[in-house]
């Protein structure tokens, strides 16, 4: 038997948040599939969508290729766009789209000698900064670059930094600081949603948009009501079971210490399976009652409470997080966020279905 924890990736749900992000915004849609879709298999989640998906967004061009070794045929948009000049043939000859973010960017693709023009997606900083254009400098690369001969297409683009924050004023600001940069260019093809800004900042949308966390199932905006589905569920089982009495510590550090009897569990899933180590307190699930994650993670096993699930056994499934227990609450125990939990899952075994 092998080791049972398991990562099971639901690429129906999957397909099922492209569309629910798509909707809210309206418009065309680039699925953004970066860093192996933040840990749920590039290559799988894009062909889950490849006959409705408008394109696709990645980091870099090691990314892009992947898929197109695939088959993926769709549009695909690296969005840190090139790193140096010799990466252009392999960009133009894969029908890749580019960000261009910075002038030496600009002043290397306008002196290429490239067999087709490319798709530009010309990024400003709005007030994130950390990479883009200043609004002073953008106008002017966006006239060079309209037009030229390497140039098929211009799409005018930002990125927010505060955006999961509704109250945010400086989002307000990156959004009126755009609008008036642009305002004069009559230029139709316009993208400023992240999944944050899809969801919360109508004021924000345009005709393209970028949805990422919010395509596995994690809200940004932590609103339960948004019509979401997690996309992976990490479960593992009890491989063992133990009682501590009230003055009894377990694991590294001792850092539980029992108030009273309890009932632990001890779990096949650790940190190097990508459940960050500083959980303790986080929620958990064992057949489908909830419970608490105590004491320390270490590097292959954590702890679960039992002491109220008196029917757990050896073999019981434990949701650690998925349908019952969110990802978003888990992060929030550890001190961190969705997108590091998905992006560090490794090791466990991946399954993949699409019902």
């Amino acid at each position: 038997m092998s080791r049972p924890a398991i990562a099971h990736i639901r690429l129906d749900a999957f397909r099922h948040n492209y569309r629910v992000a798509k909707q809210m915004h309206g418009g065309k849609a680039l699925a953004v599939i970066k860093a192996n879709a933040y840990g749920h298999g590039a290559v799988q989640c894009a062909k889950a969508i490849e006959n409705e998906a408008d394109g696709f967004a990645v980091a870099c061009l090691e990314e892009a290729l992947q898929l197109r070794l695939a088959g993926i045929k769709n549009s695909i948009l690296l969005l840190e766009g090139f790193f140096e000049a010799a990466e252009l043939p392999e960009i133009v000859a894969n029908d890749l789209w580019l960000v261009v973010h910075a002038q030496w960017q600009v002043e290397i693709l306008l002196a290429a000698k490239l067999a087709k023009p490319v798709h530009v997606w010309l990024k400003m900083d709005s007030g994130m900064h950390r990479v883009g254009l200043s609004p002073s400098g953008y106008i002017q690369a966006y006239s060079r670059l309209n037009g030229h001969p390497n140039v098929a297409k211009v799409v005018l683009m930002s990125h927010f930094a505060n955006a999961d924050t509704l109250s945010s004023e400086h989002t307000t600001q990156q959004i009126a600081l755009f609008q008036q940069t642009v305002q004069n260019l009559g230029v139709v093809d316009v993208s400023l949603a992240n999944s944050a800004a899809i969801l919360g900042w109508p004021q924000a949308r345009a005709n393209w948009s970028r949805p990422g966390i919010m395509l596995y199932g994690a809200d940004p905006l932590y609103d339960a009501k948004t019509p979401l589905r997690a996309v992976m569920q990490l479960t593992s089982q009890i491989i063992s079971i133990r009682k501590i009495t009230k003055g009894e510590s377990i694991g590294y550090g001792s850092i539980f210490t029992a108030e009273k009897e309890t009932l632990v569990g001890v779990v096949a899933c650790g940190y190097a399976d990508g459940y960050p180590r500083s959980a303790m307190g986080a929620p958990a699930a064992v057949e489908g009652k909830k419970t608490r994650i105590i004491g320390r993670v270490s590097m292959d096993m954590l702890f679960v409470d039992l002491t109220d699930i008196q029917t757990a056994n050896i073999g019981s499934t434990v949701e650690l997080w998925g349908d019952q227990i969110l990802a978003n609450d888990v992060a929030k125990a550890a001190g961190t966020i969705a997108y590091e939990l998905f992006c560090n899952t490794k090791r466990v075994q991946f399954r993949y279905s699409d019902n």
